[in-house]
């Protein structure tokens, strides 16, 4: 019962995440009631309910009718799994949740600012300062909250430093037109969250990854070779894998490589 509580509790907090990708990149607040962005008429609650809403309303507005972008109950969606996915990999049939409830949460906070970090790149190709500063305190407080010591958490600002340098040595060299700033900010959150080795890893993944969508999208002619294409999401895919499956993908690296 608790994997369906989260879940929900999931697409709740997805419905608020698509709210804060629609509008942050545009510099919107994030206060006031929703609203249509075709009409701008305010939404009622029975508009609002996370993909309920948009299920028996056919995916069109109440008021003008036109039709509602699947980002809002996708997000909703991808959400709630995360959140379960979470529940499910780091406390299997919950042991030590009630010791470790408060690390649950910055668990869910971390997924959710990486969900918004992924669609806002994926949509824009930029990375808000203020989702990557909320991602860094929640790394922080989860440290803190893993009694990781101040040394520890000093050695874990290295670590981040030293994951983040590949990518800041892209950005220097490209002058930011094959690797934005948000990137080398980005890898360096990942890498005080993961450590080095795995931190490092993350980065493989998601070199691996762009590679591979690259590769697709030239031969589908989707873009060409001096198209932009948006880095932040693999390495939050790469991040998501290693936070999920550490232990496992080192294996399978171990086993390719011979180490």
């Amino acid at each position: 019962m608790f994997e369906l509580f989260i879940f929900i509790l999931g697409t709740a907090i997805g419905s608020f995440l698509g709210v804060v990708i629609d509008r942050l990149p545009r510099d919107e607040s994030l206060n006031g009631r929703s609203h249509c962005n075709f009409c701008k008429h305010n939404l009622g609650v029975l508009d609002l309910l996370p993909v309920i809403s948009f299920i028996l309303l056919n995916g069109k507005c109440r008021y003008c009718k036109r039709k509602l972008s699947w980002q809002y109950p996708f997000i909703e969606m991808l959400t709630g799994l995360l959140f379960v996915m979470v529940f499910i990999v780091r406390y299997p049939a919950g042991v030590y949740l009630e010791q470790d409830f408060y690390s649950l949460l910055a668990y869910l906070g971390i997924v959710s600012c990486a969900i918004v970090i992924f669609m806002v790149d994926l949509k824009k190709q930029i990375i808000p300062d203020e989702v990557q500063i909320s991602l860094f305190l929640i790394v922080f407080l989860l440290k803190i909250l893993q009694g990781v010591s101040v040394t520890g958490l000093g050695f874990g600002l290295v670590e981040g430093a030293l994951v983040m340098v590949p990518i800041l040595f892209l950005y220097l060299l490209t002058k930011g037109r094959g690797m934005g700033f948000g990137d080398v900010k980005l890898s360096f959150i990942v890498g005080f969250l993961l450590g080095l080795k795995s931190g490092l890893v993350a980065l493989y993944i998601a070199f691996i990854l762009g590679a591979i969508v690259g590769v697709l999208l030239l031969v589908s002619k989707k873009k060409k070779m001096k198209s932009k294409i948006a880095f932040g999401p693999y390495i939050i895919l790469g991040m998501i894998m290693m936070l999920f499956w550490q232990e496992t993908i080192l294996q399978i690296i171990r086993n390719i490589y011979r180490i």
